[in-house]
């Protein structure tokens, strides 16, 4: 018998669909076969109209649809990316191959540095991202005009959230600034956010990202060091109560800073309510210091952290992968967080962040998904080569790695693993 019971549509979804009183045919979802999950139990999933139908133990669940072999795979609610900077992303070469020079800030090259680096971060499992965007300047809200086109094209593969980034809020350079925020929020952008810290008035940028946000009814994300704890303080003051909610990263100043006025600057963080958003991986534009926040510290306080990639192959850091999967391992080799609570990091509380609902691998959940190679979490966080990626019930992303060795006997005898496909079994080859 299934171990969750088939999800019927609710109201909102009877009022999307074609007619009064009718509910068009839909074509069968697939079935996920043989997948095994973190509490070790190995189950049939079937998806169906952008969510997880029901969950079954392996063989009990039928379809009319397709079905996938997931034997070998570990299935896990989809990590999604809280702090991307698509606009940026991808150029540490400068303008491009055999193109010397600054990167190109024309739309169409932003458009495509966006859309490029939201499908690499969905092949790594990602099906959501909110990608800052610098606006203002001589450039205006070009940025955020081709950022919010790459959304239009990946619609059905990714979500893609822009963040409204202006580099001046205060004193008479800013004002020009304020009004197009305000545009920018009018025109698509999901959230909006900045770095005080760039400003002559750090607590005045602040405040006026806080005022608009406040007014829009939109979540806010601001990029600071957190190396001082008074600003800190009063960011957290203002911050606290405001909702949708508001989010801060990289804060890897925090930790410098003596463990006592650490500790208190936690502390404000979680009265307030605020979620930090520390990148693992790497710095990003916009903070000049390297390292990553106290991450233990933090949520021994109660501050909810997330984490998140930061930049993807630009001037902040050229190596940059993106990659959601090594943001968890390294906060569980790096900050000694159990596998499970790192990979929480950039699934179930990166969402929260993001205003996402949550998902789980029980009937009635949304569809987003990811099937790693692998028998435990830990294992996966280790070697997570293989990845097979399910947005809106329907697969979207596929990496499929093999290892091989070369025929020797010691190969043979110890019966070495591999990333590889397994034989088809009833439900096919994934």
């Amino acid at each position: 018998m299934p171990d969750s019971q088939p999800w019927q549509p609710d109201d909102h979804d009877a009022d999307a669909t074609d007619g009064p009183g009718t509910v068009p045919p839909a074509e069968a979802g697939p079935v996920l076969c043989g997948a095994r999950l973190t509490d070790g139990r190995v189950v049939d999933v079937r998806l169906g109209g952008g969510r997880i139908e029901a969950v079954g133990t392996a063989g009990s669940l039928t379809t009319s649809g397709p079905r996938l072999d997931l034997r070998g795979y570990l299935l896990l609610p989809a990590p999604v990316e809280p702090h991307a900077h698509g606009d940026t992303a991808l150029t540490a070469d400068g303008a491009g191959a055999g193109l010397p020079g600054p990167a190109s800030h024309r739309p169409e090259d932003i458009r495509r540095r966006a859309t490029e680096a939201a499908l690499l971060q969905l092949g790594h499992g990602a099906t959501a991202l909110r990608s800052h965007v610098w606006i203002g300047d001589v450039r205006g809200l070009a940025p955020l005009e081709a950022t919010l086109r790459a959304r239009r094209s990946l619609r059905g593969l990714t979500d893609l959230t822009p963040v409204a980034v202006p580099r001046l809020l205060t004193g008479v350079a800013g004002a020009g600034n304020l009004a197009m925020l305000r545009d920018a929020v009018k025109m698509g952008a999901g959230a909006i956010g900045g770095c005080p810290d760039l400003d002559p008035d750090p607590a005045g940028y602040a405040e006026a990202v806080l005022e608009v946000a406040a007014e829009q009814g939109c979540p806010v994300d601001l990029h600071t060091d957190g190396d001082d704890p008074a600003r800190l303080g009063r960011l957290a003051a203002m911050a606290g109560g405001l909702r949708p909610g508001v989010s801060l990263g990289p804060c890897a100043g925090l930790s410098r800073l003596p463990p006592q006025a650490a500790g208190r600057a936690a502390d404000q963080l979680a009265a307030a309510g605020v979620t930090v958003i520390c990148l693992p991986q790497g710095g990003c534009c916009g903070t000049e210091d390297r390292g990553s926040a106290p991450v233990r510290l933090l949520r021994a306080a109660g501050v909810r952290v997330a984490a998140g990639s930061g930049a993807l192959r630009d001037v902040a850091n050229p190596v940059g992968r993106g990659d959601p999967l090594e943001a968890a391992y390294l906060l569980a080799s790096q900050h000694g967080l159990p596998a499970a609570e790192a990979y929480e990091a950039v699934s179930s509380v990166a969402r929260a962040a993001m205003g996402l609902p949550g998902v789980r691998v029980e009937a009635g959940f949304p569809a987003e998904l990811l099937a790693v190679r692998g028998e435990r979490l830990p294992g996966v966080l280790s070697l997570a080569y293989s990845r097979i990626v399910v947005h809106r019930g329907r697969v979207v992303a596929r990496t499929s790695a093999v290892r091989e060795y070369c025929d020797s006997e010691t190969v043979v005898a110890l019966d070495l693993p591999r990333q590889g496909r397994p034989d088809p079994g009833p439900c096919g080859g994934p």
